[in-house]
């Protein structure tokens, strides 16, 4: 249950095609509106309009040309933009929730430890902890559940990376954003024998909602070996971590 400190052909370019004079000679523009012209016998006044009229625009016809691709580029911009937009509770619980069902193996590995074991903070935590980051790979992961779904949203400055909860929960009140309130989205910690010492944090998951009658709905990691949906006690719960969208 708890997340205990267990101290990660270059594409080849098209043949430029060199012009053979009389062979390769250029399809359109005033070159070839002259060729033709000549070839035709067209001469005086009529040769000199037909290379007039293949010379390029001028500025502000090239302009005109080039709005629809200007127009495009707004458009891609604009799609980047929302693809970064800033991560909500709803888009936090709707990750999480996807990994229900997702168990251990026989060795008691996950993919979120795997995750973890790649990340600089493994190695901070670490060093903080002490042991090594292969002891992660069968280490308890609830509160690495919980940071992998910060990363999948880009936003893990504001859920935290750790392994261990106590030091997960004490990051988010050194931020000032710790509190005893439920919240869609928020990070919830727990001691199931009641205390409400940071210490004693033995648990940690993600709150969907707000229940009736003292208690709270999550999506946990490491419960029975997997991830879960869970209805618990309001008397349970430690306190929260509010992630910026859950303030």
């Amino acid at each position: 249950m708890a997340g205990v400190a267990v101290v990660t052909g270059i594409g080849t370019a098209a043949q430029a095609t060199v012009p053979v004079p009389g062979q390769d000679a250029p399809r359109a523009g005033a070159m070839a509106a002259a060729a033709a012209a000549q070839a035709s016998g067209v001469q005086g006044s009529a040769a000199e309009q037909a290379v007039k009229a293949a010379q390029p625009q001028d500025a502000s016809e090239q302009a005109a040309a080039k709005r629809p691709a200007a127009k495009q580029a707004a458009s891609d911009s604009a799609v980047k933009s929302t693809a970064k937009k800033k991560p909500t509770a709803q888009d936090a619980i709707k990750v999480a929730e996807s990994q229900v069902g997702v168990k251990e193996n026989r060795s008691g590995e996950t993919k979120f430890q795997d995750w973890y074991m790649t990340t600089q903070r493994a190695k901070e935590t670490v060093r903080r902890d002490g042991g090594s980051i292969k002891a992660y790979d069968d280490a308890a992961w609830c509160s690495m559940f919980v940071s992998w779904v910060g990363n999948k949203i880009g936003f893990s400055g504001q859920v935290g990376e750790d392994a261990y909860t106590v030091e997960h929960a004490k990051w988010f009140k050194s931020q000032g954003r710790w509190g005893t309130t439920p919240k869609p989205g928020a990070v919830v910690f727990f001691n199931f024998d009641g205390s409400k010492s940071l210490n004693s944090i033995e648990h940690v998951g993600m709150v969907i909602k707000r229940e009736g009658r003292g208690t709270v709905e999550t999506v946990e990691g490491n419960t029975g070996n997997a991830v879960q949906i869970k209805t618990r006690s309001a008397d349970q719960i430690v306190g929260y971590g509010y992630p910026d969208y859950a303030k």
